[in-house]
C-alpha cells in the first residue's frame, strides 16, 4: 500500500487524511466513545477503588546500560534495548532509533501529580548518543513526552509523528524540516529499509479541548533481514490481520499489554487479545510492552505479565519478557525469565 507521504499541515485541518472529518479524526469502525457521564465515573472509580498491588512494594530490576556499551554493539545487526513502558531504543545498522521515548518521572501534565514511575530509565536522558529517528505512536502523556522531546530536538535527524502531532513538536522545539507526518497506511522506503505507519483502535489527546484532534496509530519497520512491529496502544480489531497480509511475517512484535479495563475495552487490549494480535500481525516472537513501568489502570502491576504468559502457553506463542536495560537482537530476541514472579511473591507474602 504504498502511497506519498503528506506533507505537514496545519494541526487541526488536515484535508488529505483518510480518516479525518468534522475536525477529528475517527477509527475505522464506530466504537462508543466516554461522554461526560462515563468520563466522570471512571474518574471517580480511580478515586475511591481499593487497588491490590497496583504498584510494586519491591525494587523492579533494572540493568543500567552505558553509551560505550551502546556503541559497542556491531553495527551490523538490528538491536533492540527496553527502556520501559513502551518507550524503546533501536541500534538500526549503526544509526540509533528512539520509539515513544519517555524519560519524565510521570506520564502526567504535571509535575506533582499523576502516575509516577515504578523504576528509572536504564539510561539518563542526557547520555544517548545522536539520534537518527525518533518515531511515536500517538501523543498520549506516556508515549509523548515534552522533557524528552525537548532535549531531542537538537540531538535528534528526523521525528516521525501522526498527522497532527507535528504541532506539538514544533511548539517545544523541534524544527519543522526535521518532522515528517504520516496517515495510516503511508511508507517511507530508503534503500533496503522500510517504515510505515498502520492504524490502530485507539484516540488521542492532551487536554480537556484536544480529543482526537491529532492521529493515533503503529509502527511497522522492516530491513533486508529483519521485521519489526510496534502497536503502540490499540483495541482489538481486525486491523491487526490485515498489516499481518500486508507487512508480516515478522520477527519480532511489542506489542501493548497492560492498562486495560472493562470500562474502556474497546481502546486497549486485555493480555489475551494481545496474544491474538501478535497471532493475526503474523509474529513469531512477542514482546508485551506498557506494562512495569507506570500505574494506569486497576490491575495488579504483575497481572499483565502473568496473564500474557498464560494466553501465550495456551497458544504457543513465543514470548520474551525482557528487563528494562536488556539488550536484545530482533531475530533472536527471546529472553524465557519470569523475572516478576518471585517479586510478586515477595509482595504478596508482606500482605
Amino acid at each position: 500500500m504504498n502511497a506519498e507521504l503528506v506533507a505537514n499541515t496545519d494541526n487541526m485541518k488536515h484535508p488529505n487524511a483518510a480518516r479525518y472529518e468534522d475536525g477529528k479524526f475517527h477509527n475505522s469502525a464506530k466504537i462508543e466513545t466516554a461522554g461526560i457521564g462515563k468520563t466522570v465515573g471512571i474518574f471517580w472509580r480511580f478515586m475511591t477503588a481499593s487497588k491490590v498491588d497496583a504498584e510494586p512494594e519491591v525494587n523492579l530490576p533494572v540493568k543500567e546500560i552505558t553509551r560505550e556499551q551502546l556503541d559497542q554493539l556491531a553495527d551490523d545487526r538490528f538491536w533492540l534495548i527496553k527502556l520501559g513502558h513502551s518507550s524503546i531504543l533501536l541500534k538500526v545498522y549503526g544509526d540509533y532509533w528512539l520509539i515513544d521515548p519517555v524519560f519524565a518521572e510521570r506520564a502526567s501534565p504535571f509535575s506533582f501529580m499523576g502516575p509516577k514511575r515504578f523504576h528509572q530509565p536504564p539510561i539518563e536522558l542526557k547520555e544517548l548518543p545522536p539520534i537518527k529517528k525518533v518515531l511515536i505512536s500517538h501523543n498520549h502523556y506516556d508515549h509523548l513526552d515534552k522533557e524528552s522531546i525537548a532535549h531531542l530536538a537538537e540531538l535528534s535527524e528526523s521525528f516521525y509523528v501522526p498527522l497532527g502531532v507535528d504541532g506539538d513538536l514544533k511548539k517545544w522545539g523541534v524544527a519543522e524540516e526535521k518532522i515528517k507526518s504520516f496517515d495510516w497506511w503511508q511508507e517511507e522506503r530508503a534503500g533496503d529499509q522500510l517504515i510505515a505507519f498502520t492504524p490502530t483502535q485507539h484516540f488521542s489527546g492532551r487536554g480537556m479541548s484536544d480529543g482526537n484532534s491529532t492521529l493515533w496509530g503503529s509502527w511497522v519497520i522492516k530491513t533486508a533481514n529483519e521485521s519489526l512491529y510496534f502497536s503502540g496502544d490499540s483495541g482489538y480489531f481486525a486491523g491487526f490481520k490485515q498489516i499481518g497480509e500486508t507487512y508480516g511475517p515478522f520477527d519480532l512484535t511489542l506489542i501493548e499489554t497492560g492498562a486495560y479495563d472493562k470500562d474502556w475495552a474497546n481502546i486497549h487490549m486485555t493480555p489475551e487479545e494481545s496474544v491474538q494480535a501478535h497471532l493475526d500481525l503474523q509474529g513469531k516472537v512477542m514482546i508485551p510492552i506498557h506494562n512495569g513501568t507506570f500505574d494506569l489502570a486497576f490491575h495488579a502491576w504483575y497481572d499483565p505479565l502473568n496473564r500474557v504468559t498464560e494466553a501465550a502457553e495456551a497458544h504457543q506463542v513465543s514470548l520474551s519478557t525482557p528487563v528494562v536495560g536488556d539488550i536484545l537482537q530482533v531475530t533472536s530476541p527471546a529472553v524465557e525469565q519470569r523475572w516478576w514472579q518471585g517479586l510478586q511473591n515477595t509482595q504478596l507474602a508482606t500482605l
